[in-house]
């Protein structure tokens, strides 16, 4: 190096706050609510080292903050493992198995969680499977699979809770910051993902008149066992410039979650919140 060359300063990693990891107490910003969580479990990449994924740090969050929590996946093992947790650290869970690609498991879901909690406040749709990548790959039948999960599941499920929604309730989709940005190179899961947009701006506009709030999370690249599977697959995922040196974490996720579902938010609906350290904006 020259002795004109100017060296840059190493890059500032965000340190996590024990919200990022999971480790602060409850404030009862949910207390006596009744949420369900749609995508609760969690998926196994390695058992050894998985750290925790989206939807089971929201399961959580919402029961340690005070709610009754419907945990719903299509894994039933994965979904009681979920609610362990919830009820080692006193919470109040229930675990249901469904398949949002069908209609009928979609309305006894809902009919289960209304049942087992004695009414619906919230719903967070945690709920996606990815494509291979490029156009030439996928099948049009794997397209409309993938689809069918992606985006007619949380049309299904917010059409069977919707009428069994107390007013004043609040609708989470979890979206990725894939329909943002071609990062991915999976045609089929970033457009599935952007369609969730005009999908929660629509529930957002027929729940308005009875206070039903619906927002959107765009989470960006976090270590869960999925964004380590997708890893596995794309080697240089989370490789590049991330602004703040690191990638989150699932509790990182589920407190902007948190705050969609909180009286917090209560005038807020309609609108998105890239949780990607600024990714999507630089």
């Amino acid at each position: 190096m020259s002795e004109n060359s100017e060296t840059k300063p190493d890059r500032y990693v965000r340190p996590p706050s024990p919200e990022s990891l999971g480790e602060a107490p409850g404030r009862g910003r949910l207390k006596g609510r009744r949420i369900l969580i749609v995508g609760g479990g969690q998926r196994v990449f390695d058992a050894a080292t998985d750290p925790i994924g989206n939807g089971r740090a929201m399961s959580i969050l919402c029961a340690r903050e005070g709610a009754k929590v419907a945990v719903a996946d299509l894994n039933h093992t994965s979904a009681r493992q979920t609610v362990k947790h919830i009820t080692d650290e006193g919470g109040e869970g229930f675990a249901i198995t469904a398949d949002v690609a069908s209609e009928a498991d979609v309305q006894r879901m809902i009919e289960e969680a209304h049942r087992a909690m004695g009414g619906l406040d919230g719903m967070v749709l945690n709920i996606g499977t990815f494509g291979k990548t490029g156009l030439d790959a996928v099948s049009p039948e794997e397209w409309n699979k993938i689809y069918d999960v992606n985006v007619r599941g949380p049309m299904l499920c917010c059409r069977a809770a919707m009428p069994k929604f107390d007013n004043g309730g609040a609708i989470v989709f979890i979206s990725s910051i894939a329909a943002l940005k071609a990062g991915s190179q999976m045609a089929v899961y970033d457009s599935s993902k952007a369609a969730l947009g005009g999908l929660m701006r629509n529930i957002a506009h027929l729940g308005a008149r009875r206070g039903i709030r619906a927002n959107l999370v765009y989470p960006g690249l976090v270590d869960t066992p999925n964004g380590r599977e997708a890893g596995a697959g794309r080697p240089s995922r989370g490789k590049g410039h991330v602004p703040f040196g690191r990638q989150a974490t699932a509790w990182e996720i589920a407190y902007a979650v948190l705050f969609f579902l909180s009286d917090e938010s209560v005038y807020v609906t309609a609108q998105t919140l890239a949780v990607d350290s600024g990714l999507s904006g630089m």
